[in-house]
Order: C-alpha cells, then sequence, then structure tokens
C-alpha cells in the first residue's frame, strides 16, 4: 500500500468533495472505533480538513450497529468481514438491501456461479470492481433499495422515455351486445360461456 499510495497529499490522490462528505468520514471512522472496531490507517496518515484528502483505511470487527454497516461510505474506507463458507456471504448480503453492485473476486467459477445465481445486484464485476459501469454497451442500474431502472445505450433510453399507448375503440365491437340493458343476445351468451364453467 505504501508502495500504491505513499502520500495522501500527491496531486494524483484525490480529495473528498466538500467538507461535509469529509465530516461523515471522520465520524464514520470513530464511530467504528468507539464500538469496538479495529481501524487500521493503511498510509500512517492523519485526514486532513484543509486538503480534505483522507487516508486509506480498513475496519475490521465492524458489528450491524456501526455506521459503516449501514450506509455506503463513498469514501476511501473499507469494512472487511470474515466467513468460512460462501453461503454465509450469500446470507448476509440477501438480509439486506439488494445492492447497486457486487464484486466476487475467485478464480473458482463455480463458485462465482454460485454467488451470481443466488445474490442479485444491479450490477457485476467479476475480479475488479466499478468497471460494469464503463461498459456503456452493458445497462448500468440499482434493484429495489439502490435504485430502480438502467440507464447506458439503448437501456438508457427505455429508461428515460416514456411510452404512451393510445387505444381506439373499433367503429363496430360486438361487446356492446353484452352491455346493460341486456337482451336476449346477452342471455344466450352468457348462458354458453357458463357451460364451459368447471
Amino acid at each position: 500500500m505504501k508502495k500504491h499510495c505513499p502520500d495522501i497529499h500527491n496531486k494524483d490522490y484525490t480529495s473528498i468533495i466538500d467538507d461535509t462528505a469529509f465530516t461523515r468520514l471522520i465520524e464514520t471512522v470513530e464511530d467504528a472505533k468507539i464500538h469496538g472496531a479495529t481501524i487500521i490507517n493503511l498510509s500512517e496518515q492523519e485526514p486532513d480538513a484543509k486538503t480534505r484528502k483522507f487516508p486509506l483505511m480498513l475496519i475490521l470487527d465492524a458489528t450491524d450497529e456501526m455506521t459503516i454497516s449501514q450506509r455506503e461510505t463513498f469514501g476511501p474506507i473499507m469494512m472487511v468481514k470474515t466467513y468460512q463458507q460462501a453461503d454465509e456471504v450469500i446470507n448476509y448480503i440477501v438480509q439486506g438491501d439488494r445492492p447497486l453492485a457486487f464484486y466476487p473476486f475467485s478464480n473458482d467459477k463455480i463458485l462465482v456461479d454460485h454467488y451470481l445465481k443466488n445474490v442479485l445486484s444491479g450490477g457485476v464485476s467479476v475480479n475488479d470492481a466499478l468497471f460494469h459501469v464503463g461498459q456503456h454497451d452493458l445497462p448500468f442500474g440499482g434493484i429495489g433499495g439502490s435504485g430502480m431502472g438502467h440507464y447506458h445505450g439503448y437501456e438508457g433510453f427505455l429508461t428515460f422515455s416514456k411510452m404512451r399507448p393510445v387505444f381506439y375503440q373499433a367503429s363496430f365491437s360486438s361487446l356492446k351486445f353484452l352491455m346493460p340493458p341486456y337482451g336476449k343476445f346477452a342471455t344466450r351468451t352468457l348462458n354458453f360461456i357458463a357451460k364451459f364453467k368447471s
């Protein structure tokens, strides 16, 4: 990590978008620390409020009550949860809202297929993150709590268009014979249909 990001003040390292978002990240880490999580600062530098540069951090031993578990981070903080069996991962995910994206990392194709069949998400990148968003021929969007609809390409055109169906009644319709006041034709037709009722 030190090789990848030796200094958060490097011009290539992005700042957090505004003070509100920066404060939210500080509070998220503090909440996790207060409630017993282990915080690992990967760059060993402190967050800088003036430049809004925030170091890469891992949060271990998080519980579902912590802020980090309850909302999207939108910052360089990653919560790490451990598991023993693949179905533990699936069960954990399906207990909450459906995710906007799902990023399974594995060279085991059978395992990846198992995840894809059992985790419903807006989109998927296998052995990478975010790249499905950049594929303009793939529809992108959420499902359930992560949003509805798709955009990009043809699917995006459909999402942001409103089809307006228009129905014109034909100049002659046999249905008028079945409307009140009912006559002999309606009675015979309904009696005929009733014979087929099981």
